[in-house]
């Protein structure tokens, strides 16, 4: 090692004295550039410059060309707040297949059907293949624009020819930039690569939306500095199994950062759904026991779900417990304190706990109707098909407050239930829906007994 030599993570500044295969900071692999030693710069005076514009009262800046405009696609305009903003960049993320390409593809004919034209370049796959995929879901117009490039300067070429009202580059972890050294997809071409783009869209007032590709974990690949050049950063999260789809928002610059727009993939494209509720709930003509129907809160959203659970007897050892679409941690928590607090042998039985339609839920307000679902499967006792509950289960079995319960409550009424288990002080109701407010596990089985 050189004497005076430091080395650097370019993912996110992380300095060490020698060289280092992963960084113990961010855990990115490879990404240490060596550095010469640091010099200190001497304290200079900087003299003042002219100022680009001069600096007026804030009540006097237009807003008006700040206005975000409306894609065309209602479930993502809300998840960004209202649209996408003259010279707003975003970064839309997940995994391969999930159908980011077919949204994007949506949002470039919806655009291009009702406010200008839209530029969409491809560095994956071929222009036909794209033409073939937009044929399929009906997103041909004669103001979409197709370039299929891996070359930020060429894309920039293409923006000056096309003058687009909007860019989508699919993926940004494809392109290279010319002037910087490394392949496409490395740390630094997708820092040099997003930074050129963002300032075209700063320069010229374009909305930009950029494809990302992510990690095993789920993150958004590349350095992290990646979601800092940018301004919007949305999640695309779905089940291969399952045609649900959520588009959730991860950091907004332009409105709030916990919505969820959802959407379901169906053979001609992706479709919004604006009322999602029914996805998450199985229709039977009789009452099941095991089932029981709770509202999560996704953001600031409202969702109508159904926990479903089976607890059977096993001639095994050693009693399975599997569980789908919950925190595995939390319903081993829940079924302890069930066997403790609740009186329910379990620990010879094998517990099986879902929820319907591929949603995942993993905040603690559906505890309690995870608690009415396990034991209606142990007693064999549905549950009226008119309850919901809502609540977290503590390990005392007492029934805990969970956020905004009037806003859950109000989406279980408008959808037809009568009767509510909810924690003690939980406001007023809304209209249209009796609550019955329980402190404990002990009470919540014997008030739910009586709402069958």
């Amino acid at each position: 090692m050189k004497k005076g030599t430091t080395y650097r993570c370019a993912s996110c500044g992380y300095e060490a004295a020698k060289w280092l295969g992963r960084c113990p900071e961010c855990q990115e692999w490879g990404s240490f550039e060596e550095r010469g030693a640091p010099v200190k710069p001497a304290i200079q005076r900087v003299a003042a410059g002219a100022p680009s514009a001069p600096a007026r009262p804030i009540g006097e800046v237009d807003v008006e060309a700040a206005r975000a405009r409306r894609t065309g696609v209602p479930e993502l305009d809300r998840v960004l707040g209202g649209g996408l903003v003259p010279g707003a960049v975003v970064l839309l993320a997940g995994e391969p297949g999930v159908g980011k390409s077919t949204l994007l593809l949506e949002v470039a004919y919806q655009w291009a059907k009702t406010v200008d034209r839209s530029l969409y370049v491809t560095g994956e796959e071929s222009a036909g293949q794209v033409r073939l995929r937009a044929e399929r879901t009906g997103n041909v117009h004669e103001r979409m624009y197709l370039a299929a490039e891996s070359d930020l300067s060429a894309i920039l070429g293409h923006v000056d020819d096309v003058k687009p009202g909007v860019l989508i580059v699919d993926s940004v972890q494809t392109m290279a930039s010319p002037q910087v050294d490394g392949s496409p997809g490395g740390v630094t071409q997708v820092r040099a690569v997003t930074s050129g783009l963002v300032a075209l869209a700063k320069e010229r007032g374009l909305p930009v939306v950029l494809v990302g590709h992510v990690t095993k974990d789920g993150s958004v690949a590349g350095p992290r500095v990646l979601e800092h050049l940018v301004d919007v950063v949305l999640q695309f999260e779905g089940d291969k199994h399952s045609t649900l789809r959520m588009v959730r928002g991860i950091k907004n610059r332009f409105g709030a950062a916990d919505e969820i727009g959802c959407f379901e993939l169906q053979e001609e494209g992706i479709v919004g759904v604006p009322d999602p509720s029914g996805l998450f709930m199985s229709r039977t003509a009789e009452p099941v026991s095991g089932t029981a129907i709770t509202v999560s809160l996704e953001g600031k959203r409202p969702l109508l779900g159904e926990v479903q659970a089976l607890v059977s007897a096993t001639a095994a050892p050693q009693p399975r417990r599997a569980v789908s679409g919950l925190d595995s941690a939390r319903v081993a928590m829940v079924l302890a304190v069930l066997e403790k607090r609740g009186g329910l042998k379990l620990g010879d039985k094998d517990v099986y706990a879902a929820t319907v339609g591929g949603m995942k839920i993993t905040e603690p307000g559906i505890d309690l109707a995870l608690v009415l679902a396990l034991t209606s499967s142990f007693e064999d006792v549905a549950l009226s098909p008119r309850l919901v509950s809502v609540g977290e289960v503590g390990l005392a079995g007492e029934i805990r407050r969970v956020p905004s319960v009037g806003r859950r409550l109000a989406e279980a009424a408008r959808l037809g239930f009568t009767h509510a288990l909810v924690p003690p002080d939980s406001g007023k109701p809304p209209a249209g829906i009796r609550v019955l407010e329980v402190a404990n596990v002990a009470d919540a089985l014997n008030a739910a007994g009586h709402a069958r």
